[in-house]
């Protein structure tokens, strides 16, 4: 009997912490579904989620990050026209200047309100998530 699984991959939200307003860096897919995304990829067999996650990094942008979390678990089965994939996201850090590797056709670096609406995949939504993230643990806290 021949199972239909979901197939693990990992996006990687990365902030420049070099940079003023921790920008974030999109890449624009080389190959289809094209546009803007978030850099990541398939988690290759015998790999765990977080070496796959630098690797995707070092592949995709040319930069080392340091994994600060894992975000969220994205798995609706229409997120990827491909395939159906389960997503790990991490929020990462990185320093440096990012050139578009591999599967990025070009890559560019977003402040929080320059992200393009139009996103591949589910992106818009992991984004929209973590932008609300960032938001509420980054305010300043009120203790009565």
């Amino acid at each position: 009997m021949a199972y239909r699984n979901p197939t693990p991959t990992v996006d990687i939200i990365i902030e420049l912490i070099d940079r003023p307003y921790r920008p974030i860096i999109l890449i624009e897919r080389l190959n289809p579904p094209y546009g803007w995304a978030l850099p990541g990829g398939f988690v290759d067999y015998g790999e765990s989620l977080e070496t796959a996650a630098m690797r995707e990094a070092q592949e995709e942008i040319g930069l080392e990050v340091q994994l600060l979390e894992q975000f969220h678990v994205y798995s609706a089965p229409d997120r990827d026209p491909r395939q159906h994939t389960i997503s790990i996201v991490f929020i990462a850090t990185a320093t440096g200047n990012p050139i578009a590797q591999d599967d990025a056709k070009s890559v560019k670096i977003f402040a929080p309100w320059e992200i393009p609406t139009e996103l591949c995949f589910d992106h818009g939504l992991i984004l929209k998530d973590y932008l609300e993230y960032r938001n509420y643990h980054r305010r300043p806290r009120i203790v009565v």
